[in-house]
């Protein structure tokens, strides 16, 4: 029995450096990844962002299987709010008919940003009030081409038709989104970056389990490896997330007090701001296989995607070269 790693990169922009190199150390992670032996390569969806590059996963996932050859690439994940699902299935086979078997697509839920790109990635659009429960249901079944005769869409197909389409994986942090997984029998990436609460995980596992036991149920957990114990704990302490409580009653989390200025300019609501207790494991290599074993067992789960928001390139880097000592074609747990 075992679990697979992956890498989640959101190309993020350091000091000194410009988006175009963000992209490049993109590029070169991704096949030092499938070199160490990773199993999967995601990256993320964020709009005006001056820290993160990575604003089209679709057309940064086509570049990528063009300079890799085995290792999976896929979208964590695509803001389907924004877009038509037809569209996205079409883009998603396209990849799918170039690289069979290699391409996985992860939906969010979030926007990916704040209000002017989100106005802005819907401008001209016909504009409805579908949920995104529809949206993702609408998605599956152009995936696997079986929208039924009583939509509205009925007749659409999605093409090119792929040897193999995409694997589909719904990402959140809450029962109510593992539901939905299972219920669209889609794999499912519970954030525990964002949601660290163990009976919440608890929860997700157990629901997504009695529907749907035969799909993957992964975790994306923000992970920090360095050669001794001491040393990765001092740089996980300046690791920050911070929380915007705002007025509506929706909340925010972000990585940076830049992020909460970007906001702020983008807003007429008021909001409190609270600095959110982070759930970042950090350790050595032993000790983070300890805990990747714990988890694995107690709920159990399939699959680990590693999230190392560290604002150093190089340690970030070292970092995940470490871990890539704990993967194999299926990682066999001690």
């Amino acid at each position: 029995m075992g679990y697979k790693l992956g890498i989640l990169d959101q190309s993020p922009v350091f000091s000194e450096e410009t988006a175009e190199e963000a992209l490049q150390a993109t590029v070169q992670l991704a096949q030092k990844a499938e070199e160490w032996g990773y199993n999967r390569f995601w990256v993320s969806e964020h709009h005006q962002s001056l820290d993160l590059a990575g604003s089209s996963p679709e057309v940064l996932i086509s570049y990528l299987l063009a300079k890799t050859s085995s290792i999976k690439i896929g979208s964590g994940g695509v803001m389907l709010q924004h877009y038509s699902p037809y569209k996205v299935a079409e883009n998603f086979k396209v990849l799918s008919s170039l690289a069979s078997g290699r391409v996985e697509l992860g939906v969010g839920k979030a926007p990916g940003g704040f209000s002017l790109s989100t106005n802005a990635l819907q401008y001209g659009g016909a504009g409805s009030d579908i949920t995104f429960n529809e949206l993702f249901k609408t998605l599956q079944q152009f995936i696997s081409d079986q929208l039924p005769e009583r939509h509205s869409l009925f007749g659409a197909k999605a093409l090119p038709e792929p040897k193999k389409n995409p694997s589909v994986y719904l990402l959140g942090a809450s029962k109510n989104s593992a539901r939905l997984a299972a219920e669209q029998r889609a794999n499912f990436v519970f954030a525990r970056f964002l949601n660290g609460n163990d009976d919440v995980l608890q929860e997700a596992v157990s629901e997504y389990r009695s529907i749907y036991p035969q799909g993957e149920f992964a975790l994306a957990i923000a992970a920090f490896a360095a050669k001794t114990q001491a040393e990765a704990e001092k740089e996980a302490d300046d690791y920050k997330i911070y929380k915007l409580q705002l007025e509506s009653g929706r909340s925010i989390s972000v990585q940076s007090l830049e992020q909460i200025e970007l906001f702020r300019s983008q807003t007429d609501e008021s909001f409190e701001v609270k600095e959110q207790e982070v759930e970042l494991l950090a350790g050595s290599t032993d000790s983070i296989k300890k805990e990747l074993d714990r988890l694995a067992d107690t709920f159990p789960i399939n699959a680990f995607i590693l999230h190392t928001p560290i604002q150093d390139r190089k340690k970030r880097f070292e970092s995940f070269e470490l871990l890539g000592q704990l993967t194999a074609p299926v990682l066999e747990r001690a």
